[in-house]
């Protein structure tokens, strides 16, 4: 790694805050990211975000991992019963949550460390709960974030479907990434098997809103399946059609 990671506690959270490697020598103020489950997604493909970084195909970027401390709770819209009945059921505390990050945790980012401020420059992903509160943020705090990584996000959730369909959601300065995997959720006998149709139909819907090919990307990955490994090898691809090294707007 040519950058550094620095994990700190902030709010009793604990969060991991990558610097890239002109970080210390150029006295440039740096888009960043607001990455869901902590720095999983971001250490685990540093290789080849680096890699796109010198190559010039991506911009460098700050990566800020937030660990969470109840996912079930904090990236859920509202409150919906468990899908089996030996575990709990979701907590609906998105609000609150985001609350948090843009209320508290960006502003103690932006004041540490030399962050562009800009809503086309502040970006925010994840991969399946923290994918479907990633787009959640784009509807509750629009001014904040431009740029949205969505990696196989949960669009079976109890009525996210429906909020999509009657939410407005406005394309000028926003970029939206989707991916999901052919096979997620077919063999689920719960909402989840609605994965791959239901990303389909949130695609659509956004194109209806205004959101032509240079702001919105599909992709799907035959054979792949709901699994970690498969967001963590998207990410790079994510971040570089999100953050191109010729700066979009």
């Amino acid at each position: 790694m040519q950058g550094k990671i620095i994990v700190e506690l902030f709010d009793g959270r604990e969060i991991a805050v990558y610097l890239p490697p002109s970080y210390v020598t150029s006295g440039a103020a740096y888009p960043v990211v607001y990455v869901q489950d902590g720095s999983y997604l971001f250490d685990s493909s540093m290789e080849e975000l680096e890699r796109r970084f010198e190559s010039g195909e991506l911009r460098e970027l700050i990566f800020v991992g937030i660990t969470p401390f109840d996912r079930n709770d904090e990236y859920t819209p509202w409150l919906a019963p468990s899908l089996a009945d030996t575990s709990r059921n979701f907590g609906g505390k998105s609000a609150d949550y985001l609350a948090f990050v843009t209320g508290r945790l960006k502003p103690w980012i932006d004041e540490k460390y030399r962050t562009s401020r800009l809503r086309e420059e502040t970006g925010i992903a994840g991969g399946s709960f923290g994918g479907l509160v990633s787009l959640y943020a784009a509807y509750l705090h629009p001014d904040v974030f431009g740029r949205f990584g969505l990696l196989s996000a949960s669009f079976w959730y109890p009525d996210f479907m429906e909020y999509v369909r009657t939410k407005p959601m406005e394309a000028a300065g926003r970029k939206i990434y989707m991916y999901v995997g052919s096979i997620e959720g077919i063999h689920k006998p719960s909402a989840q098997k609605m994965m791959v149709p239901y990303t389909h139909e949130a695609h659509a819907i956004l194109t209806e809103r205004g959101f032509t090919g240079d702001r919105l990307r599909l992709e799907i990955e035959d054979g792949a399946g709901h699994e970690a490994k498969y967001f963590i090898k998207r990410f790079p691809e994510a971040m570089t059609w999100l953050f191109p090294a010729e700066i979009d707007s």
